[in-house]
């Protein structure tokens, strides 16, 4: 994924979405994963919850590029690529859709597979969307401060100033504050902390990763 971000479903959320053409349903379901493990265990979940069904259509896609998208018995390119382009178009990762099928006796023919494919998943991720599913995942970057009580007070000030959060506190001997910015607002912080600290090195900033902010 590029360095500005990607939207995802959250974790453990599940949307559904359905099309029938004649008497063929075709049943979305768009749920986060992690990784490629956690891609096919809810590709086998599905399996088992339609058992019953003659073609269950995965296709996922990861933050780190990596896709996969399979027909099922389905004609060549009728099914699984046309869900796929779904998440590409919504821009989402992290995420997999399987889209169930039950036949109803009618055959639709290549055209209509991919119109009915493409319609579920659009479908499931409208469903999502209308129920607050999709978070933004941004490039953030993690600042540790060590410093003395009574700077605390400045120094949250100046977190909030430069566009951070402070995302966890520990009072001991010192105050350890995490802070949380936009991967590139840090330098900021991290500059005016030392600037308060006459020079000292206060705050570490750690390596960005991708997280809610």
């Amino acid at each position: 994924m590029t360095g500005e971000g990607y939207l995802t479903l959250a974790r453990g959320a599940e949307a559904r979405g359905e099309f029938e053409d004649r008497r063929s349903r075709f049943i979305a379901q768009l749920a986060h994963v992690g990784g490629e493990a956690e891609a096919e265990a809810f590709v086998a979940e599905v399996r088992s919850r339609h058992h019953d069904a003659r073609h269950n259509v995965p296709a996922w896609v990861l933050a780190d590029g990596r896709e996969r998208c399979s027909d099922d018995g389905e004609p060549s390119r009728t099914s699984g690529m046309p869900v796929l382009d779904v998440l590409r178009g919504a821009g989402l990762a992290d995420v997999c859709c399987v889209v169930t099928r039950y036949f109803g006796g009618t055959l639709l023919g290549p055209g209509g597979l991919v119109r009915a494919y493409t319609a579920a998943a659009q479908a499931a991720v409208a469903a999502a969307e209308r129920d607050g599913l999709v978070v933004e995942m941004t490039l953030v970057t993690p600042v540790t401060v060590q410093l003395p009580y009574a700077l605390y007070d400045r120094v949250t000030r100046l977190c909030a100033d430069a566009g951070g959060k402070v995302s966890d506190s520990l009072f001991a001997q010192d105050v350890q504050l995490t802070c949380a910015f936009r991967a590139g607002d840090e330098a900021r912080f991290v500059s005016s902390v030392r600037e308060l600290a006459n020079g000292e090195e206060l705050a570490r900033a750690g390596e960005p990763r991708f997280a809610q902010f």
